[in-house]
C-alpha cells in the first residue's frame, strides 16, 4: 500500500464539498427570511392604557374613622331627635374601632354576598316576624249580631250630612267594627300562625290576562285540585283515543263522542280521563279535566326511567315495561310513547302481548307504572340493606 493514499484521504476530509444537496421545501408559502418587515410597529394594549393594572387596595385603618363633625351633627339634628342622636353616639362609642375595621369592611372573597342588606326592613320570610302583643288577645271576642249592625247603620243615617257622598259611605265601612270586645283584638289580633309567603308580581302577572276569561269547568277544576290557572295550562295533555259511540234506546239510537285523554306535568305526574258527550268539544273538555283530576305520582329512577321491569294486565291485554340505560330512548308503540312523554320518562322499552285493544293498553300501562317496587321497600321487607338487593333484583341497572 502506498503512503500517498492516506495523505490524499486526509486532505480530502478537510476540503469542503463542492456541491450542496438541495433541501426540499415542505411549505408553499414564503420563507421567513424572505418576508418583508412591517411598515408600522406593533402597538400593545398596555401602551394605550387599555389594560388596568391591579393595584393593591389600601387597607382602612382605625385612624380613617373620624368622629362626626359639627356640620354633620347639624344635618343629623334635622332628621333625628336629641334622644336618638344621643343613642347613636352612645352606640358608636361602645363599638371598638378595630372591630369595625375588621368586620365592617365589604368582603372580596369568592363566598361574599351578591347584594348589600342594610337591615332596615324586615323580610317576612327570612327575618323573625313582628307579632302583636299578647294583651291584644280577647277570649270573649264575638261577632256582632244583625240587630247590633242595624243599630250602627241607623246611627250613621241619623248623623249623615245633608248631601252625603260616596266617601262618607267608605269611611263608615272602614270605621265600623264587626266584633264586640277589645278594639285591638280586631284591628291588630294576636296570631301564632306563620305569615303568608309573599307572591311576586312577576310570576303572577302571566296567570290570566285582562281579555281572557276562565270557564266554569276550569274554575271548578282549580278548586278541586288546588292548581292555579297557570299550572293547568302548562300540563301536557294528549287525546289518545277518539271514536263515536251509539246508545240504543226506545226512542232510537243516540250517538255520542268518546275521548280518552292522558295528562302529565313531565316530572312524574300522570293521569288518564274519559269523557263522553254529544258535542265533541264538551267531551274533550270532560276528558281533559278528568285526566288532570286523576293525576298520580309515579316513581322514576334518576328522573328518566322506571325501577326494574313491571307488568300490567287489563282484561286480555298484557303490557310489559322494561327499564333501559341512559340514551336508549322510549321504544314502544305510540300510545305508550305519549304516556311516557306526559310523565317525563326518557328511557324505557315496552311490549304488548295478547290483545292490543287501545283502551285496555292505556289502562294497563298506567297500572304497570303505579305497581313499581322500590328498592327501599324490598330491602325493608327482606330485612336487608339497600346494597344487598340492588344487583340481585335489578341486574345492576339501579
Amino acid at each position: 500500500m502506498s503512503t500517498s493514499q492516506p495523505i490524499r484521504c486526509l486532505f480530502a476530509k478537510a476540503k469542503p464539498p463542492s456541491r450542496l444537496c438541495p433541501r426540499r421545501a415542505f411549505q408553499t408559502g414564503t420563507r421567513l427570511q424572505a418576508r418583508p418587515t412591517p411598515k408600522h410597529k406593533s402597538i400593545k394594549a398596555s401602551d394605550l392604557g387599555l389594560i388596568k393594572k391591579n393595584e393593591p387596595k389600601r387597607q382602612i385603618t382605625a385612624k380613617d374613622l373620624r368622629p362626626y363633625s359639627e356640620r354633620e351633627k347639624a344635618a343629623l339634628a334635622k332628621r333625628y331627635t336629641p334622644e336618638q342622636l344621643a343613642a347613636v353616639e352612645a352606640g358608636e362609642a361602645a363599638v371598638d374601632l378595630n372591630d369595625l375595621v375588621e368586620q365592617g369592611a365589604a368582603r372580596e372573597d369568592p363566598m361574599k354576598l351578591n347584594y348589600l342588606d342594610d337591615f332596615s326592613s324586615i323580610h317576612p320570610v327570612v327575618d323573625k316576624p313582628i307579632r302583636a302583643p299578647e294583651e291584644n288577645y280577647d277570649p270573649n271576642l264575638r261577632f256582632k249580631t244583625e240587630d247590633e249592625l242595624a243599630e250602627d247603620l241607623t246611627d250613621w243615617v241619623k248623623d249623615m250630612p245633608d248631601e252625603p257622598t260616596r266617601l262618607d259611605w267608605m269611611k263608615f265601612m272602614d270605621n265600623t267594627r264587626l266584633t264586640v270586645g277589645k278594639p285591638e283584638a280586631e284591628l291588630n289580633p294576636r296570631s301564632y300562625v306563620a305569615p303568608e309567603i309573599p307572591k311576586l308580581d312577576i310570576l303572577m302577572r302571566g296567570n290570566v290576562t285582562g281579555s281572557e276569561e276562565i270557564d266554569p269547568s276550569t274554575r271548578r277544576l282549580m278548586r278541586q285540585t288546588g292548581f292555579d290557572y297557570r299550572e293547568i295550562r302548562r300540563f301536557r295533555v294528549k287525546n289518545l283515543i277518539q271514536h263515536r259511540v251509539v246508545n240504543q234506546t226506545r226512542l232510537g239510537k243516540i250517538s255520542s263522542q268518546y275521548f280518552l285523554t292522558v295528562a302529565g306535568n313531565g316530572k312524574g305526574l300522570i293521569g288518564i280521563g274519559e269523557g263522553k258527550s254529544a258535542e265533541p268539544d264538551e267531551a274533550r273538555q270532560q276528558a281533559k279535566n278528568a285526566a288532570i283530576r286523576n293525576m298520580q305520582p309515579i316513581p322514576m329512577y334518576e328522573g328518566r326511567t322506571i325501577f326494574g321491569d313491571v307488568k300490567g294486565k287489563v282484561s286480555a291485554t298484557e303490557v310489559e315495561l322494561m327499564t333501559r340505560p341512559p340514551g336508549f330512548g322510549v321504544r314502544c308503540q305510540s300510545l305508550i310513547f305519549e304516556m311516557c312523554r306526559c310523565a317525563g320518562i326518557q328511557d324505557m322499552a315496552a311490549r304488548v302481548t295478547r290483545s292490543r285493544n287501545h283502551m285496555n293498553t292505556v289502562k294497563a300501562t298506567l297500572q304497570a307504572l303505579l305497581s313499581q317496587r322500590l328498592p327501599e321497600r324490598i330491602a325493608r321487607a327482606r330485612g336487608r340493606k339497600l346494597v344487598d338487593v340492588r344487583k340481585v333484583y335489578y341486574g345492576g341497572n339501579v
